[in-house]
């Protein structure tokens, strides 16, 4: 059967900001990638899928690939392992190339790369950081280039993206939730003149591809001479500072991409309509801080400009709308609000603006065995659950003995070992398999109350005090952390998920309190996420703490379970309003008052 062809990439209508983003990133593949967010039906899988059709052949003269990594791939698919029938025909243990093989020198294309496996974005980051890729298995010692662009889509709604592998993206950007009615009516025309026959609608564009491919190898061959003047280095770190972005990755991607956009229009030095153009792409998924307004358009005595729109290509257009959710949006990696009937009126406390609170030392609220709270919940995870059934045997303890089915359950085929203990006899007398990983990640996972009604008696800044502590211990053991705040006007990021860092206090101490509580929101968030990293690494162990004075209006029945939860009250009133048990028992969580506080009988 002969295969559909892509739809090609200057048929797809609008979308001049990724169009433009992709094509940086083939004139200069050291930016690193692409990462495309946006809701679904916004062509970002068929943008990425078309630029392969018109990749420049790289020096060689080899057409680069674009190699598409799926969500349930294996480790040994990603990075390669024995070549299993070279073996068994022939006796001799041989390497055989996986996916990043393949990419090397090209793109490498991940759907919805938000849910990719842990295991496989840890692999990702060793070889993105090194550009080589090692496999230590199977008795195997190998090493190969690995050196590609990464390209990926992923539905902001459907949950976070690892910050680790966010930062290794060079540009981002973010699409706009709906076309208008005259794009609608052209991308319908479109899609119907491809699907009537496909074949005929490549055909079509064949020449105009052919051109675009020829106009990317002769950007390529520009790029090195293209020069930057002194200010626009200036210009440069002096936007990357308030934006808040964290190390040199921002400044330096910065820079390429602004060559990268002055060798596509046939420039010969960068000039602040270039800085400008990829600036919301740079700094969208870096920028920790809101920017107060969006850059000007003129050149601002920086340097020249080289004016208006260009007709022949959308993404020259200096207006700013060409930038899709760029920065002059809040970012969309930060934070959460789900308006609507769950959502209480402010009132008084959303009249008051928002307030800061540092931190003040607390002691931690003795709390349940992790194991065992998250077997009581009903909701564990698979490797826990087994484990469950077996008494005296830890979460994650290897076995040494049992049954095969036990085996199966716990660890993989380790066909080398195999081939080896039956020494070429067929059928295999004996299957050896692989040893399990010992232990069970844990993953802390905060939501802490900062409404207006934690501001009394420093109740916001004790809190804190408890999540340091918390980060603390967590940082000890190795452990991953994630921290929400909710109160205002919804739920924000304050620590993205990562391994616990040993000092959490600035990042507390920076969120300011106010406004009302939008508990439902909060959770539903935390249930989002929580499913989420379960899809990824099915044994990963899931701790949320809800840290609340339970001083809200919003109604708790349905909220939807957290699993192993813990609600700490932080309610010191001498008469208490708040709802710190109901919350609890809504949850089915423990539930602990805050240390040091009087706690209602």
């Amino acid at each position: 059967m002969t295969a559909v062809p892509e739809f090609p990439f200057v048929a797809v209508v609008g979308q001049p900001a990724l169009k433009t983003a992709l094509l940086l990133n083939v004139i200069d593949p050291r930016l690193g990638g692409v990462l495309i967010s946006g809701p679904k039906g916004s062509a970002k899988s068929t943008l990425a899928r078309a630029l392969a059709a018109i990749l420049p052949d790289d020096a060689e003269g080899r057409r680069p690939s674009l190699v598409s990594l799926p969500l349930g791939a294996s480790e040994e698919r990603l990075t390669g392992s024995l070549d299993l029938q070279r073996v068994l025909a022939e006796g001799e243990a041989r390497f055989q190339e996986g996916l990043l093989a393949r990419a090397d020198g090209g793109l490498l294309y991940v759907d919805e790369v938000n849910l990719l496996a842990d295991s496989l974005v840890d692999l990702l980051l060793d070889v993105a950081a090194s550009g080589v890729n090692r496999v230590e298995r199977d008795g195997l010692s190998h090493a190969h280039p690995a050196r590609f662009s990464l390209i990926g889509t992923m539905n902001p709604d459907e949950g976070e993206l690892r910050p680790q592998l966010l930062d290794r993206f060079g540009l981002c950007v973010e699409q706009a939730a709906s076309p208008g009615v005259a794009e609608r009516v052209a991308i319908l025309r479109q899609r119907e003149a491809f699907d009537r026959d496909p074949r005929a609608f490549v055909d079509a564009h064949e020449a105009e591809q052919a051109a675009l491919t020829r106009r990317l190898a002769e950007a390529r061959e520009r790029l090195g001479a293209i020069t930057a003047e002194p200010w626009v280095y200036a210009h440069i770190a002096e936007r990357s500072e308030p934006a808040g972005v964290e190390g040199m990755r921002a400044d330096v991607t910065w820079h390429r991409a602004a060559r990268a956009h002055a060798a596509w229009h046939g420039e010969a030095r960068v000039s602040r309509a270039d800085l400008d153009a990829v600036e919301p792409w740079v700094l969208a998924h870096r920028r920790t801080v809101a920017p107060e307004a969006p850059p000007d358009d003129g050149a601002g005595g920086h340097g020249p400009d080289r004016g208006g729109p260009n007709p022949h290509d959308p993404g020259r257009d200096r207006s700013g709308h060409q930038h899709q959710g760029g920065a002059s949006q809040a970012p969309a990696f930060g934070g959460s609000h789900e308006p609507g009937a769950d959502s209480q009126p402010q009132g008084q406390w959303g009249a008051m603006p928002p307030v800061a609170q540092p931190s003040v030392s607390a002691r931690m609220p003795s709390l349940p065995d992790a194991t065992s709270a998250e077997s009581k919940s009903g909701v564990a995870s698979r490797s826990s659950a087994s484990s469950s059934r077996r008494p005296g045997r830890q979460a994650g303890q290897r076995r040494t003995r049992g049954s095969q089915q036990d085996r199966r359950e716990t660890a993989r085929p380790d066909w080398f070992a195999t081939l080896v203990e039956n020494r070429g006899q067929w059928p295999w007398r004996r299957l050896r398999y692989r040893r399990p990983r010992t232990g069970q990640p844990m993953l802390h996972l905060v939501l802490l109350d900062t409404s207006a009604s934690t501001l009394g008696r420093h109740l916001l800044g004790r809190a804190k005090g408890v999540v340091d502590c918390l980060a603390r211990q967590a940082y000890a053991a190795r452990e991953q952390i994630a921290v929400l705040g909710f109160g205002n006007q919804g739920v924000a990021t304050l620590q993205p998920r990562r391994r616990a860092p040993k000092d959490l206090l600035e990042r507390l101490d920076a969120a300011p309190g106010g406004g009302g509580t939008p508990l439902r929101e909060a959770v539903r968030h935390a249930a989002r996420l929580v499913r989420q990293w379960r899809r990824q690494d099915a044994g990963l162990h899931v701790r949320t703490y809800l840290i609340t004075d339970g001083r809200t209006r919003q109604p708790l029945s349905g909220l939807p379970p957290l699993g192993d939860c813990v609600v700490v009250d932080t309610e010191s009133a001498a008469v208490k309003r708040g709802r710190g048990r109901d919350i609890a028992r809504a949850l089915g969580a423990d539930y602990r008052p805050l240390a040091g506080l009087e706690a209602s009988p």
